[in-house]
């Protein structure tokens, strides 16, 4: 019997009295956790034994990683607070929700872009001195607002490192509010290139945004790579006057050289939604509290999202949004499927298959996906298979977890 794999339609299975165990970290919405089918999975915010993890912000670790733990998902984009390699390691799925919060994160660079050219929270601050001034502060207000006098974005140019989910869409608003938009992303997608404006111009190296832009804004994942990407030495190319945006990871720009950029006038706005000590109420530095995704719409729409990657992962074996193993979306064509997280080693298939050979198992269905180190395997079978085959599959070099579904 065919069942749909369309992750976003999930169908319900009788499975008797087994249930999945799910366990959160931080407050998940509601309106995600009601996604899952109450007659198979169980959610607890402190159970042991779980199957898997939903988790927002929360810092996993090693000991939080039971042995019994087969997906974790974080309900965001960002998954630095996931031990990934560990968990790739013992053959565990990783999952993000790349897209859900990206319109929020999005109209939140759209305010700082407009914060970065008109001063609007110094404003706020010295208007709020005004009180008590009474009749004076009319007065007041036209004597002093020359001091917050900024610029139009219209006909600036702002570079975008990172053409993803959000850059993309900041992109293109940006576009919308007549700026000249340079995008930077040597892994843009088809999906992604059909999604950008063709108003949009592409960049062929980073030294093009620093040296012709006049704002620059980050939107990359914090990895070894990009670790301090903004520094001394791609300060020294941009021009002076130079406005930047991090609202993606604090890492991505050191620290010490911006603030050395702001002190010399080179740089002369740094917004970055990502606060630390040495930033704080310095001038030409606005510091905004993490809030890049803090919206309902978003909170919920990075709930079901997760919600649904881990039902459909647990329930069938696929794969969606995965960080670590290969993404795999396979119609299941049978009652039972056996899948397993293994090394992409040059013998590991063929070690594989003469197992399921060996248990003169009939296969309706194979396929393999490979992520750089790791791969997926997945064997429908319409015979009765026995859980012990998992077993003389776990003794192969390589093989890092196997799963039985039926």
């Amino acid at each position: 019997m065919k069942k749909s794999v369309l992750w976003y339609k999930l169908e319900k299975i009788n499975r008797g009295d087994i249930m999945y165990k799910i366990r959160t970290y931080n407050k998940i919405a509601k309106e995600g956790i009601n996604k899952f089918d109450k007659q198979l999975f169980s959610v607890t915010e402190d159970g042991k034994n779980v199957d898997a993890l939903l988790l927002r912000s929360a810092k996993l670790k090693s000991d939080d990683i039971e042995d019994t733990i087969k997906v974790i998902a974080r309900a965001g984009a960002g998954v630095n607070n996931i031990p990934v390699n560990e968990c790739s390691q013992k053959g565990i799925v990783v999952l993000n929700t790349p897209g859900a919060n990206a319109n929020a994160v999005k109209e939140l660079v759209v305010a700082g872009l407009l914060m970065a050219a008109r001063d609007i929270s110094g404003a706020i601050i010295y208007a709020k001195t005004l009180k008590g001034e009474k009749s004076q502060v009319p007065v007041l207000v036209e004597k002093n607002k020359s001091r917050f006098k900024g610029s139009e974005l219209a006909g600036k140019k702002l570079g975008v490192i990172g053409l993803g989910a959000i850059g993309i869409m900041i992109a293109n608003s940006a576009s919308s509010l007549h700026m000249d938009v340079i995008g930077y992303d040597p892994y843009l997608s088809v999906k992604s290139a059909w999604g950008l404006s063709r108003r949009i111009k592409r960049a062929d190296n980073l030294d093009e945004l620093f040296e012709n832009c006049d704002y620059l804004t980050i939107h990359v994942p914090l990895i070894d790579a990009t670790k301090d990407m903004i520094n001394s030495e791609s300060i020294k190319k941009m021009k002076k006057g130079m406005k930047i945006l991090n609202f993606s990871r604090g890492g991505l720009v050191n620290n010490s050289d911006i603030l050395k950029a702001i002190d010399s006038g080179k740089v002369e706005q740094y917004i970055t939604d990502f606060p630390s000590d040495e930033l704080l109420n310095v001038d030409g530095i606005t510091c905004i509290p993490h809030l890049g995704a803090s919206t309902n719409e978003s909170e919920i729409n990075c709930a079901i999202m997760a919600t649904k990657q881990i039902s459909e992962f647990l329930l069938h074996g696929n794969i969606v949004n995965s960080v670590n193993m290969p993404n795999c979306l396979v119609n299941r064509t049978s009652d039972y499927r056996i899948t397993i997280v293994h090394l992409n080693n040059p013998d590991i298939l063929t070690k594989l298959s003469t197992i399921i050979g060996d248990e003169k198992l009939n296969i309706s269905n194979l396929s393999t996906h490979i992520k750089g180190e790791y791969g997926y395997t997945i064997y429908d079978i319409n015979s009765q298979v026995n859980e012990d085959i998992l077993q003389k599959l776990n003794k192969i070099t390589g093989v890092l977890s196997t799963r039985l579904l039926k």
